[in-house]
């Protein structure tokens, strides 16, 4: 019998999806699942996004060109102005979702068994996208303790080997919520021109930063160009997850030609998702402004909910939607699996996603989680309340 490949037999499953089917099985015998472990905002897409793919004349659904259209180009660049990021279209490939940017990314920057240095926790895909580059993550580890801050540059420089070629960061950050200051992203700037690195920023969540803070751009840090790689993607800004729109930016011409390789190979982006993204760049600062009050007023019910609860600590999220939150027990797969297969209360339960597979190193994260704030105030009072209960039942069945 053929065998599938190794690099298949070491893909990660996800820690976000993988308990899926013991939700729909609770779902299937009646029980409402409550959902904490995804981060699919319910906050409306922008009408205009929405009336662009609804009202258009086309007559053939073309190809568009590899790189993405220019006009979009265009008006991402002018986007990316407003942001006190100033690039030309020329540094702009679009890409099928920021998935695909950091897949384009790795496959331009690295070879085989190459490595790249990650604060972990991190975004869980990361661990995949480097299966599929035959790649290797080196994790440098940030603690709940420090609300997941920037670990000492000197626990960097421990890491860097010939092979290391990149440091990637989330900012602000999956699945801690964490937003790098200005001058953390100086001292990563400091330490990439040293030892002759990429430095690789997923900043798909930029709007969304709290409390007065300002995201601050790995593209705005003069000094990069030749190091510097965004990564982006339209679908939590505009509340866009299905269209799958991202793009890959740097003013280094040498990746953009080679990442424009990668992107040819798979042809083009989605023209009709193209549209949408190029309608919502019209969206009005004042969506912006309702959508970070919305999630200010999430972060602030579900962190000061938490906190009543014995033995859970939490980072408080400075940015993005997510927290991580350590509970009282020894095994939070165990425990996500048994909240979705036994524990009910009034015919609700909970689904979260177990951090471990948040991070790269053995044993971290098994007694924690993460959770999504991307449901109503009062769906997420109500989650937090079953969590709990659900501890209480749990933890008293662990000690019987």
């Amino acid at each position: 019998m053929p065998s599938v490949s190794q690099k298949g037999r070491t893909m990660p499953q996800s820690p976000i999806r993988k308990l899926v089917p013991f939700a729909e099985a609770a779902k299937k015998n009646g029980v409402k699942v409550i959902h904490l472990n995804i981060g699919q905002p319910d906050i409306k897409t922008p009408k205009v996004a929405l009336d662009a793919v609804k009202n258009n004349t086309l007559e053939v659904l073309e190809y568009s060109r590899s790189e993405g259209s220019e006009e979009y180009r265009q008006k991402l660049a002018g986007y990316y102005a407003k942001n006190d990021i100033h690039i030309n279209a020329e540094d702009i490939i679009i890409t099928t979702g920021g998935s695909e940017a950091l897949a384009f990314t790795m496959g331009s920057i690295m070879d085989t068994d190459d490595e790249i240095i990650v604060p972990e926790p991190f975004y869980a895909n990361y661990n995949g996208f480097a299966t599929a580059a035959g790649v290797n993550v080196v994790p440098v580890t940030s603690y709940i303790d420090s609300n997941f801050a920037l670990p000492p540059i000197e626990e960097f420089e421990k890491l860097i080997t010939p092979k290391t070629k990149a440091i990637l960061i989330c900012n602000p950050g999956n699945p801690t919520g964490y937003l790098y200051t200005k001058e953390e992203i100086k001292k990563l700037a400091a330490i990439v021109k040293k030892h002759d690195l990429f430095l690789v920023a997923d900043e798909v969540y930029r709007e969304f930063a709290y409390d007065g803070r300002q995201h601050y751009s790995i593209l705005q840090e003069e000094g990069l160009e030749e190091h510097a790689i965004m990564v982006d993607s339209v679908s939590k800004r505009y509340s866009m997850c299905g269209a799958r729109i991202g793009c890959l930016v740097t003013r280094n011409q040498e990746i953009i030609k080679t990442a424009l390789k990668f992107a040819q190979a798979r042809l083009s982006p989605p023209t009709f998702a193209q549209m949408a993204s190029e309608a919502a760049l019209e969206t009005p600062q004042s969506y912006f402004d309702n959508v970070k009050e919305e999630y200010t007023q999430r972060r602030n019910l579900l962190v000061a909910e938490l906190e009543k609860i014995e033995g859970v600590k939490i980072g408080n999220p400075q940015g993005a939607f997510y927290c991580i939150a350590e509970l009282p027990i020894d095994d939070a797969d165990h425990f996500a699996k048994w909240l979705l297969e036994d524990f009910r209360l009034n015919g609700e339960t909970v689904m979260v996603a177990p951090a471990a597979g948040f991070y790269a190193t053995d044993g971290l994260g098994k007694n924690q989680i993460r959770i999504a704030y991307v449901l109503d105030r009062e769906s997420l009072k109500r989650a937090v309340n079953i969590l709990k209960e659900a501890l209480m039942s749990y933890t008293h069945s662990e000690a019987m």
